[in-house]
């Protein structure tokens, strides 16, 4: 028997993330995904920084971006380091309001 498919490549879409296959069968196996935060000062996208830039591992290998590096760039981070930044310069902003 065949793993789900946002386990495997054709569920993941190459930008970072999963493609309209990898989301259908999360959502068949019962999870429910909400759709990224990619802007804004939104506290979902400020949680998913932080944890993405805590992550261990490498962001380039073989000379290519990692998909750890594909989702910082999809949520609008260049790197690690960067996406530490904007989760605490968004939560600032948001602890400000």
């Amino acid at each position: 028997m065949k793993t789900a498919a946002w386990t495997r490549k054709e569920g993941k879409s190459a930008t970072g993330g999963l493609n309209a296959k990898g989301r259908a069968s999360a959502k068949a196996e019962g999870m429910n995904l909400k759709p990224p935060v990619k802007s804004g000062d939104n506290p979902r996208r400020a949680s998913f920084l932080a944890r993405m830039g805590n992550i261990p591992g490498p962001e380039m290998k073989d000379g290519k971006p990692t998909r750890l590096l594909l989702s910082l760039n999809a949520w609008g981070a260049s790197s690690k380091a960067d996406a530490k930044a904007k989760s605490k310069a968004i939560s600032a902003r948001n602890k400000a309001k």
